[in-house]
């Protein structure tokens, strides 16, 4: 594995998480390999115990906290979420892992990318993260499942969809299992969106 310096190419990126810090690890990963074209100057977590925190301090990577209880309403929670990325010329923010729902200023419409767990419009919305979007797909019965890289906007998991891997569903799937193997094609997915993100910047 080679690794890649950041240069003047290398899109200022931020990421919002809230828990374990598994997408940001396999961001920095494929960063890392010279195989993701972009600086990550910031890492946002909604919760203070979050374990990508610590993923991000290894790396060298800025933290913050910002909890959303902590302001009086969506706007004054908006500027503490967007404020520190306008501040480090941040020009793409990813979600990876962020259960809050946050407003998008004007300014970074376009510019913020989730990762979410199931083939939307299937198993998405409020209150569908983790486990329970696999559990609610065994449920269901399906017999494909896999994620979805979508532009985020103001609704939850709504904005319009980059791309989609998938996988097969099968019968001896637990929830644990299922997860696993959509995880799998997250690590794909999330990297190729953010490429096609910084190409058509750079085009």
């Amino acid at each position: 594995m080679t690794t890649k310096d950041a240069t003047m190419t290398d899109l200022p990126t931020a990421v919002f998480l809230s828990g374990g810090g598994t997408t940001l690890k396999n961001l920095i990963r494929v960063r890392d390999a010279g195989q993701l074209p972009i600086d990550l100057k910031l890492v946002i977590s909604s919760n203070p115990k979050a374990g990508g925190l610590n993923i991000a301090q290894a790396a060298g990577i800025p933290t913050r906290v910002v909890r959303k209880r902590d302001y009086p309403g969506d706007d004054a929670y908006r500027a503490a979420m967007f404020d520190p990325c306008r501040e480090a010329c941040v020009q793409l923010v990813v979600m990876a892992g962020f259960l809050k729902h946050v407003l998008i200023p004007d300014d970074y419409v376009g510019r913020v990318l989730n990762i979410h767990p199931s083939l939307i419009p299937s198993f998405c919305g409020p209150g569908m993260y983790g486990q329970r979007v696999h559990q609610a797909a065994l449920d269901k019965g399906v017999k494909v499942s896999g994620c979805t890289v979508h532009l985020v906007d103001n609704h939850y998991d709504n904005g319009p969809i980059v791309l989609q891997r998938t996988c097969p569903v099968l019968e001896d799937d637990t929830a644990e299992t299922l997860a696993a193997r959509v995880f799998e094609q997250e690590c794909i997915a999330f990297p190729d969106a953010i490429r096609q993100f910084v190409a058509r910047q750079a085009s």
